[in-house]
């Protein structure tokens, strides 16, 4: 484990960009399933599930400095970015703030990781 208090500034907002994706995703399947129709679609179930095990992975690599973080980062944002896409097929609130998380979630990831940047 790294200690935290020498951790950048954008390496602290991934993880709790990436702690807040994944909470929201984990939350979201239960709300989707309610909603049934389109909402409860294995492909729009399935994207909200891999965002979320990838967010919290990514958070976790960072929190104990992982030398392949950069990695995980690469492909949180891209899962954060189709996770996003998949929410805007939807015109409700709760999905609307889904996307708006996951968009975030890939941003901070770009920031912290230069390989995500690159990506």
């Amino acid at each position: 484990m790294i200690d935290v208090s020498k951790m950048s500034q954008d390496t602290k907002a991934c993880i709790n960009a990436c702690l807040d994706c994944h909470e929201l995703c984990k939350t979201m399947v239960i709300h989707c399933l309610r909603q049934g129709g389109a909402h409860a679609e294995p492909g729009h179930v399935e994207i909200m599930l891999d965002c979320a095990e990838i967010c919290q992975m990514s958070a976790h690599f960072m929190l104990r400095g992982s030398p392949l973080v950069g990695r995980t980062c690469e492909v949180c944002a891209e899962v954060c970015d189709r996770c996003a896409s998949e929410c805007d097929r939807f015109d409700d609130e709760r999905t609307n703030m889904c996307a708006e998380v996951c968009r975030a979630c890939a941003e901070a990831c770009r920031d912290a990781s230069p390989v995500a940047r690159a990506a």
